[in-house]
């Protein structure tokens, strides 16, 4: 029983949020979203994003068997939310989407939106190599 968080999750938690993160950055909707989104319906984006983390983390990467791993699966869900969003981060830098300086809420506002497929797809690919 593995009971760690190793390079090896985090490089496949990166692949798979790099693998959402890129096509829907490149989308002028999402960045619409991002900066006509209240931030109530932002804030019930994320709390869904966190739900289904956990609730994919908790069936498919842990099987239910979290008794004695609830710090790695906490950290599980943590690390794939943050690093997805900092995924995002960077590619809407890359293609000049990520107003940081001129604009940071509607930077974080993007990164919230688009952050939401890209960490599903982040615990996705993690789960391939099951707990």
């Amino acid at each position: 029983m593995k009971l760690s968080f190793n390079f090896e999750d985090a490089g496949q938690i990166f692949v798979g949020a790099f693998a959402l993160a890129v096509p829907i950055s490149f989308s002028e909707e999402a960045w619409r979203l991002g900066e006509t989104l209240p931030t109530s319906n932002l804030l019930m984006l994320m709390t869904l994003s966190l739900t289904f983390l956990t609730l994919f983390t908790y069936e498919s990467v842990f099987q239910r068997d979290i008794q004695h791993r609830k710090g790695v699966f906490v950290l599980r869900i943590v690390s794939a939310y943050v690093m997805a969003a900092f995924v995002v981060a960077l590619v809407l830098v890359c293609i000049d989407k990520l107003p940081l300086v001129d604009d940071p809420v509607t930077s974080l506002k993007r990164v919230i939106v688009i952050a939401m497929p890209a960490s599903m797809g982040a615990i996705v690919v993690d789960s391939f190599d099951k707990e």
